[in-house]
């Protein structure tokens, strides 16, 4: 009687087992390679045939020549992203506002002459903690210092963060936002 039983369930999980943990993915994985191929490999860019980041993963810069993502929540580095994850801090959390008075104290101290508010995305870590894009305000906010650290006029480098300028998807979803590496590569290449 058991064997009736249990002949049917084991035959039904190994049928599921391969047709939704080997034949499903390889399916999606396959079309994915095949219409969105860049995405699908990773959103890698290489520069000089050197992998230097990817565009969906945000990366750590700390000289006042680029432009500063979002703080990442990863430990034990930033940006790791084997360690996504937020730092469930609420907001009233001592550790969070802390956090927040670091982060605004940096960007100060990079341009003490910058007396705009500052942007939330930059002291405030996103939900993944490897979030490489940053509002248009917090790009804006930080031009001045890298143009003087570039000696580059203000208005080239506000015309390069326009340039960079991802607008809403399909119209309405999300804010406009500049990716933080791809920016930062373009300001390597003004040379």
């Amino acid at each position: 009687m058991i064997v009736r039983l249990i002949r049917p369930a084991v035959s039904l999980l190994a049928l599921m087992t391969l047709l939704l943990g080997i034949a499903y993915p390889l399916i999606i994985a396959g079309a994915a390679k095949l219409a969105f191929p860049h995405q699908a490999a990773g959103s890698l860019i290489y520069l000089d045939g050197k992998l230097i980041g990817s565009t969906m993963i945000g990366q750590s810069f700390s000289e006042p020549k680029y432009f500063w993502g979002r703080p990442s929540a990863t430990t034990p580095q930033p940006y790791n992203g084997l360690a996504s994850t937020g730092s469930n801090l609420g907001p009233l959390n001592p550790a969070l506002i802390d956090a927040v008075k670091t982060n605004a104290k940096a960007l100060h101290d990079a341009d003490p002459d910058n007396q705009q508010p500052v942007p939330v995305d930059l002291v405030t870590a996103s939900a993944s903690g490897l979030d490489p894009e940053v509002s248009v305000a917090a790009a804006q906010y930080q031009a001045a210092r890298v143009a003087r650290a570039r000696h580059l006029e203000p208005a080239r480098v506000e015309a390069l963060i326009k340039s960079h300028e991802r607008q809403r998807l399909w119209g309405f979803f999300g804010e406009p936002r500049v990716n933080v590496l791809e920016l930062n590569l373009a300001l390597d290449r003004l040379r």
